[in-house]
């Protein structure tokens, strides 16, 4: 019987090399892939695409795999970057990994995976996936064992059909485990750092990145009493929650007892007036919400769950929270949090599970204030 073939995504990080030798270790036919999807300025500074596909090719040589190299940035433009741009110009924050995982590495990716011949893609995410003992022949999406590095919460837009072709080698080990294990199998990159920034863009000066694509706007900045306390540069470039960068440390609206004075921190955008406005302390009732909307909803199971009291996300490395969810339409739902969360933004993903599990959610359209 001829081995099953797996096409995985070789980044040149750890963690997709670590999981390629797993799958090779198996008994799988593995072959990299590894994707090309930034070509704006790729000799950049924050662009290491050149020296990740030598490390990539250096970890396929060194498993005995076959390895190739495919340009996916035209799709990426069109399909996240362009979606990036417009969801920043209308004032939200995205999250692009999220886009990014359900147009390009679980789309584009496995389309061209099943071009080569492939049974199975695999990806280094640190999630789960499993057949449903419910429902068999459906599957479920799980968090990582390793909570810590849990990535669910960027997966939870896959569909079945996606699942049902995908392997995550590293869901069940933790992360300490893995650099371990490609010290022990001699990989050249085990000692690489993880890669952190916009995915595929790389680490970059963010104001400046957005400044070449997106038209912007000085204007005001305000307490929420309505003093005007600074000039922002443009609402694209804030984020609710946003402490550091906002240019106004000095000013001290109030003072405590003590005779220091609380952080500010961006509290909302106001787009009809192009005002931003700013709150001193972190817990300050303008930071709190108690309920959110989210529309573009994705549900793993293909439907939504049955209204119930679940447990959400409303941003990557937050602890679960327990909310009552409902759908408010077809199209939205509401979640109601049992805790006020801080700093909800439009534009991030609200992620619902059930223990382990991701049910799936949507992009944050707006939130109550406590």
């Amino acid at each position: 019987m001829s081995k099953k073939k797996v096409v995985i995504g070789l980044s040149g990080g750890v963690d997709s090399s670590v999981s390629a030798a797993l799958l090779k270790e198996q008994g799988y036919e593995v072959i990299g892939l590894f994707m090309k999807n930034w070509e704006d300025d790729d000799d950049a500074e924050y662009c290491s695409t050149r020296q990740d596909w030598i490390d990539a090719v250096s970890v396929a040589d060194v498993l005995g795999i076959d390895i190739e190299a495919v340009n996916f940035s035209a799709e990426y433009k069109d399909r996240v970057f362009a979606e990036f741009l417009r969801e920043y110009q209308a004032g939200r924050t995205p999250n692009p990994d999220v886009l990014c995982n359900a147009e390009i590495k679980f789309k584009a990716f496995l389309d061209h995976a099943m071009h080569l011949g492939a049974d199975l893609i695999a990806t280094g995410h640190y999630a789960r996936v499993r057949e449903s003992t419910a429902a068999p022949g459906s599957y479920e999406l799980l968090k990582a064992i390793d909570h810590t590095k849990d990535q669910s919460y960027f997966l939870h837009r896959l569909n079945q059909a996606q699942l049902s072709k995908t392997l995550f080698p590293l869901g069940e080990i933790r992360k300490t485990e893995v650099r371990k294990m490609a010290g022990q199998l001699g990989l050249p990159n085990a000692a690489k750092k993880d890669s952190t920034g916009i995915c595929f863009i790389g680490e970059r000066p963010f104001r400046e990145f957005l400044n070449r694509y997106l038209s912007y706007q000085p204007g005001p900045m305000k307490t929420p009493e309505g003093d005007t306390v600074g000039e922002h540069v443009g609402l694209s470039f804030y984020t609710l929650g946003q402490r550091k960068g906002i240019g106004i440390g000095g000013i001290k609206s109030h003072q405590n007892a003590d005779g220091s004075s609380d952080a500010w921190y961006v509290a909302r955008k106001e787009l009809e007036s192009n005002t931003l406005y700013v709150v001193q302390g972190h817990d300050h009732p303008w930071l709190l919400s108690a309920s959110l909307e989210a529309d573009q909803l994705s549900w793993i199971a293909g439907m939504p769950p049955g209204g119930e009291q679940l447990s959400a996300k409303t941003r990557y490395r937050q602890a679960d929270v327990s909310c009552n969810f409902r759908m408010a339409d077809s199209q939205r739902m509401q979640l109601a949090f049992d805790a006020s969360q801080w700093a909800v933004t439009p534009g991030q993903s609200a992620v619902l599970y059930r223990d382990d599990v991701c049910l799936g959610g949507g992009i944050i359209a707006t939130s109550l204030v406590s």
